[in-house]
């Protein structure tokens, strides 16, 4: 049988970079194809050229046997093939239909918009694939799951047959993957082949029939789930063994570093996103904040960083009130924060790396010289941070923007950890990073932990969590249900607290705290 979709001695280059290096894949019909790579290694560089976004220096692609000439992603679509970012590209303020039909807009006598029969179609595509959207709701209103069905609806509606799904869960909470999962799988059903690009390795194993793996821009094996095994596939990304379980030294804790009395926090709709908490971090401890995103984790991190404002109760560091300080302030008593999103809150992305790994210290010396910024410092600091904390890129004048993910996560680490600190405030600290890199981030984190800085993590990913927490809080609804010992704690006791349950009592009559009761009958 001729393969759906080919790709023969695909090369690429960069000024430095051989970024594909004469890859071979192939994709057969009804399939779930995973690329498995490290950040960087090139898996969507090579999709970017599949999907005519970049130009190969060398090679051919076949679709259905008939090598196509892929210079626009208007000649992918052509041949069938769509392609699903890993940042999505909808506008916001336009409904679903409008988003869908955007650039392929159905019009009528007149070249007036026909958003009636477009909205049919997209209804007709979310019945026939389950994916349970409203054509006319707005972009801005919808939750990132439901913004990630829009853009397959968007490839559907053009018909198209190979679908490319760059980390297409990287943004996405357990049970939001867990639903994608059954949408791959309806689509399969219905004939389509998908290339599931990913950097997770569970993931893998439970959605793809079979996986390529590159490493360094070239293809270094191939197999299947049944196959391999977590630790075989770790190593081939990697080039070399990873623990994938985290090991961590018994600690006592020591003094209070972070106290939060009553915090109450809004969120950009006026509407209390935390509401009234109390907790503390002590030296040498891990506190893990556990919860499914929503629940006010985003806006606790920003307050306590100094970007969102309280309207209600107090925050010491190292006994300082730093309720209502400025996040420079709060640097200086001695915090660090590794942002929720890397490219919004922790790098400015059009400058340099060297620049970026001074953006909290610039001011100081060495780096300030009273009017004037001292470059020669600035470049020593940032060569020196590029090699201790392995970030890999061309060199210190590379844009931020250049970098893969898991690199720009280290030139945060670099510059929060190059500085002394007390307070650590990890926000999703491995969100959309690979095995190599997640290692990395966890090994620097406890790290800290043990020079005795204070740990607050917060992170949708559970494992995660009880791994590397020494105590667990549990938020729901932007209440705090229960601090637990992590030696304790299991999946079921804190999926239960994340559901607004408190375990042990009879989910008809739990005491959860006010407004948030949950009825199970």
């Amino acid at each position: 049988m001729v393969p759906v979709l080919e790709l023969r001695g695909i090369t690429k280059r960069f000024p430095g970079v051989l970024a594909n290096d004469h890859i071979n894949l192939t994709v057969e019909k009804g399939e779930i194809h995973a690329l498995l790579g490290e950040n960087g290694a090139g898996k969507t560089t090579l999709m970017n050229i599949l999907y005519g976004l970049y130009h190969p220096d060398e090679g051919e692609i076949y679709v259905n046997g008939n090598k196509m000439a892929v210079r626009s992603p208007i000649d992918a679509i052509k041949a069938g093939v769509g392609m699903v970012h890993q940042h999505f590209m909808l506008v916001p303020v336009f409904t679903v239909t409008e988003n869908v039909m955007l650039g392929e807009e159905f019009v009528k006598f007149g070249g007036i918009l026909d958003r009636t029969r477009a909205a049919e179609k997209v209804m007709q595509i979310s019945d026939t694939y389950n994916l349970d959207i409203d054509p006319n709701t707005y972009i801005k209103d919808m939750p990132v799951g439901l913004q990630q069905r829009v853009e397959i609806i968007k490839l559907l509606f053009r018909e198209a047959n190979i679908l490319i799904m760059d980390e297409p869960t990287a943004v996405l909470t357990p049970q939001e993957v867990q639903e994608l999962f059954k949408i791959m799988r309806t689509l399969i059903d219905q004939g389509k082949s998908i290339i599931f690009i990913t950097h997770k390795l569970v993931e893998v194993m439970e959605c793809a029939d079979r996986i390529t793996v590159i490493r360094g821009g070239k293809v270094v094996g191939s197999t299947t789930p049944k196959e391999a095994t977590l630790n075989e596939l770790a190593t081939m990304m990697v080039g070399r063994d990873v623990k994938l379980n985290v090991e961590k030294t018994k600690k006592k804790p020591g003094d209070v570093v972070l106290e939060v009395d009553n915090l109450k926090v809004l969120d950009p709709r006026g509407a209390i996103a935390v509401d009234g908490i109390s907790f503390n971090v002590r030296e040498g401890e891990v506190l893990g904040v556990a919860g499914v995103q929503g629940n006010g984790q985003t806006e606790l991190v920003r307050s306590l960083s100094g970007l969102l404002p309280s309207i209600d109760g107090e925050v010491r560091l190292l006994g300082h009130d730093i309720t209502h300080s400025s996040p420079r302030q709060i640097i200086e008593h001695g915090s660090a924060h590794i942002p929720e999103d890397r490219q919004r809150d922790g790098l400015v992305l059009s400058f340099p790396v060297s620049d970026n790994l001074v953006l909290n210290t610039y001011y100081l010396q060495p780096f300030s010289r009273s009017i004037w910024l001292s470059q020669q410092e600035i470049l020593k600091n940032g060569e020196g941070l590029v090699k201790n904390f392995d970030i890999r890129t061309p060199s210190v004048f590379t844009p931020a923007s250049s970098l893969s993910g898991g690199n720009q996560q280290k030139v945060i680490v670099a510059r929060e950890f190059s500085r002394p600190i007390k307070l650590l405030i990890a926000s999703q600290p491995t969100r959309g990073l690979d095995v190599g890199s997640i290692e990395y981030i966890h090994k620097r984190m406890l790290q800290k932990r043990d020079e005795g800085c204070a740990v607050l993590l917060v992170s949708t990913e559970l494992d995660e969590v009880m791994q590397l927490s020494d105590r667990i809080a549990v938020l729901y609804r932007g209440k705090l249900m229960d601090i637990v010992d992590a030696k304790s704690a299991t999946k079921e006791m804190l999926g239960l607290l994340m559901a607004g349950i408190i375990p042990g009592e009879d989910v008809k009559s739990a005491q959860v705290p006010q407004k948030n009761k949950i009825l199970i009958t």
